[in-house]
């Protein structure tokens, strides 16, 4: 249209789009979405954080989630914080059933409760009160409640059997007062897992105050002299299980050294070089030499070989550690590792060493496929490079010309004793320790080697010289003389028992009558 307002009709038209059109421009088009939503917001009708808030499930369970949220994050600073608070106050030790302090502890803590309880009954026979104090403690201290028995069987000297039943302390959590301080026992036996023995696998736990540590060393000082004091006197002996050394049996008796009896000269050689060495470690090391020792006794049986090794182990206050080389299982590397983990102090002992090598190459007849230890094995475990020092080693056969020269080559085996059959020296000397306050004129004694010399135990070992040679051993003399004891003409009588071929039979035969 034309007219005077033409041109601004146009000009209105053309900068003023309608609002059916589509705009284009994606400014535009955002800037558009925006007025859109910041009106919604502000609309008291159709807001979203309005309606959101208004809706009464949905505040609910914000605060729900809320309070989840803090309690997670108070329980895990709670946590932390105890954790924090015990590594500053509290002080655990841990001990294994593979250490040797864990049965030590045990038997202590059996002593120190079992002490308790006699002490309050000793004060409640004394009449003794104790203070308000003491008796508030000893009503706070629970002690043990969780216990397991454990059987002592011991002989008594008429040869009756005493059993005793001792309540230990068994898995569980215990408290116990040592010396003013709380002690929280857990022992803990897992039920999946066991040692070499077959055993649970076990753990003690000692958990006090970090002020109060100091108990411990007191504590475990005690409980190792309670130990020391319980094998005292004793000679303890190990055998292998696994791949380690256990106690065999109960600590058995130090047997006299003078209770053995060698040829004269033969003990005193012996125990006067095993001594030497012990004493001279220093003088090896500085020459570079191992420190090590091995000795070969052989001889017939009952000589006294064994017998010896026990009563110079109880002479020098060591143990004994005996080793089967015939034990099926037995590999090198076992036998390496048993000669490296030996227990302080503690002689090794391998007996009738011929018996797993008398043939390098017997074939198994028994059908026996598992690995036994080779003939290398064991020169290698003797003295290869990865064997252990400060070691002594007894080896004993009967037969030793069945041993291969490298096995007793020097190094190996540095002393070679034979233990022969009973000399005249000998038995005298048995005799005077079974008859020596009888017979305190030596006519019996006489009398005795008349027989055996009548007997032909006793030979001369050639027509122009005076030794003579034995027929009989020392454990077949001392068979004889324990059947009569106290009777030293019974032995007289009975000496015809030592001839060859008749000791076994006969002395059985005699004893199997007697009725005890």
């Amino acid at each position: 249209m034309q007219g005077d307002n033409g041109a601004v009709n146009v000009a209105s038209n053309i900068s003023s789009p309608s609002s059916n059109e589509v705009v284009t421009n994606p400014v535009e088009q955002k800037l558009d979405l925006a007025r859109q939503l910041t009106a919604a917001t502000n609309s008291p009708d159709g807001g979203l954080i309005a309606q959101l808030t208004g809706n009464p499930f949905f505040t609910a369970g914000f605060g729900l989630a809320g309070l989840g949220a803090l309690a997670t994050f108070g329980q895990r600073g709670l946590r932390q914080g105890a954790g924090l608070l015990r590594r500053r106050l509290l002080v655990d030790v841990e001990i294994s059933v593979r250490d040797d302090s864990y049965p030590w502890f045990l038997y202590w803590m059996t002593l120190h409760e079992r002490g308790r309880l006699l002490a309050g009954r000793g004060q409640q026979l004394a009449q003794k009160q104790p203070g308000r104090f003491e008796s508030l403690l000893q009503r706070l201290t629970p002690g043990m409640r969780h216990l397991a028995i454990e059987t002592e069987k011991k002989e008594l000297p008429n040869g009756a059997i005493h059993t005793n039943f001792v309540l230990i302390p068994g898995p569980g959590r215990h408290v116990i007062r040592y010396r003013n301080a709380w002690i929280w026992v857990n022992r803990q036996r897992e039920s999946k897992q066991f040692s070499m023995d077959g055993k649970p696998w076990e753990t003690i736990t000692l958990t006090t105050l970090y002020s109060q540590r100091h108990v411990f060393e007191s504590l475990f000082k005690e409980a190792h002299d309670i130990a020391t004091q319980s094998v005292e006197g004793k000679t303890v002996i190990y055998t292998a299980w696994g791949t380690k050394w256990d106690k065999f049996g109960n600590p058995r008796s130090k047997r006299p050294l003078d209770s053995v009896i060698l040829d004269k000269g033969v003990k005193e050689r012996i125990v006067n070089d095993v001594q030497d060495f012990f004493s001279s470690s220093k003088w090896y090391y500085e020459r570079g030499i191992p420190y090590r020792r091995g000795y070969l006794l052989y001889g017939p049986p009952g000589t006294g070989k064994s017998s010896f090794i026990q009563a110079l182990a109880g002479h020098l206050n060591y143990d004994i550690a005996m080793l089967n080389l015939s034990e099926r299982g037995l590999t090198d590397d076992r036998l390496n590792h048993l000669l490296t983990v030996i227990p302080q102090r503690t002689l090794v002992l391998l007996e009738d060493v011929d018996a797993a090598f008398s043939n390098r190459r017997q074939v198994e007849t028994d059908g026996y496929q598992g690995a036994n230890v080779t003939f290398s094995g064991l020169l290698n475990a003797l003295d290869g490079v990865g064997s252990a020092e400060e070691r002594v080693i007894f080896l004993t056969t009967n037969h030793v010309e069945r041993l291969d020269e490298a096995l007793v080559r020097p190094g190996r085996v540095d002393m070679t004793v034979r233990l022969a059959e009973a000399t005249v020296y000998q038995i005298e000397q048995l005799w005077e320790r079974f008859y020596g306050e009888i017979d305190t004129d030596h006519t019996l004694k006489r009398g005795f080697l008349s027989k055996l010399r009548e007997l032909r135990v006793l030979e001369p070992l050639t027509q122009t010289a005076n030794a003579e040679v034995s027929r009989t051993s020392m454990a077949a003399l001392q068979g004889l003389f324990l059947f009569n004891k106290g009777n030293p003409q019974g032995a007289i009588d009975m000496a015809w028992q030592l001839a060859p071929g008749e000791v076994p039979s006969a002395i059985s035969k005699s004893q199997s009558g007697v009725s005890t």
